[in-house]
């Protein structure tokens, strides 16, 4: 696996490069040095963030997949954090639609620090279909506490808004959830049962503010984008796909 990611070097971009992704430039406390392997011209697509718990229901692994693919379909670039569960999910979804990703690390990028090391594989096909994956933190840097939080914000301030689909009320993904409120993008957040732990943080989050939805449309009418295309939602019923205006 190693030899396949040296055939994308570890490069580094400043803050004073046009590829810099725009969408941080102005937001207080990001870092000026981004590390990154793949194509790094996709950091300034139309970015959306999907996010949530690593050990998900199959209630939330069915809304995933829906909604990942509904988005990436859209012409979307899906934002994640490369976790296992809800974040490997919407990967994979945006991979199988030949559609965009990128995957922000809380770990250095190289294989020894590279966590975690189950979606090394699944890193490899978001390089092989021209997607990236970036890191605040050099090769070298393992991922530690403070390290995970600290890329949320990131996830964050790429993207035009966030989707979170499954999260315990004490979990990273509601701390990603906050800096998206922070930096005024749009939460998004599925409803559950109120028997469920990992639905609590989304109940919370509609409590406090989120924008609770049932389709994928409703995200994107939301950000503003134009209908395309017959899709389906996710209760199966026709509905239309969308581009950016």
């Amino acid at each position: 696996m190693e030899r396949f990611l040296n055939n994308f070097p570890i490069q580094e971009i400043s803050s004073e490069s046009s590829d810099f992704p725009r969408a941080l430039k102005d937001l207080p406390g990001m870092p000026k040095v981004l590390y990154f392997r793949g194509n790094a011209k996709i950091l300034n697509e139309k970015c959306f963030a999907i996010v949530g718990t690593r050990k998900p229901t199959d209630y939330g692994k069915s809304v995933a997949l829906s909604f990942s693919n509904s988005l990436a379909e859209s012409g979307l670039t899906i934002v994640s954090g490369l976790a296992l569960g809800i974040d490997s999910l919407a990967h994979q979804c945006a991979i199988d639609k030949n559609a965009l990703t990128i995957a922000v690390l809380g770990s250095g990028l190289d294989e020894q620090c590279f966590y975690p090391k189950e979606n090394l594989k699944l890193a490899k096909q978001i390089l092989e279909k021209n997607g990236c994956l970036i890191s605040e933190y050099p090769a070298g840097t393992k991922g530690a506490l403070y390290t995970f939080p600290q890329r949320n914000r990131i996830i964050a301030g790429l993207s035009l808004g966030i989707l979170v689909v499954e999260a315990k009320i004490k979990s990273g993904t509601l701390i990603t959830a906050n800096y998206a409120k922070q930096y005024k993008k749009p939460v998004f957040a599925i409803p559950n049962s109120i028997y469920t732990q990992s639905s609590r943080g989304c109940n919370f989050l509609i409590k406090n503010g989120a924008k609770l939805v049932e389709s994928p449309n409703e995200i994107l009418e939301i950000l503003g984008l134009k209908q395309k295309a017959e899709a389906q939602n996710l209760f199966g019923t026709s509905q239309e796909k969308i581009i950016a205006d």
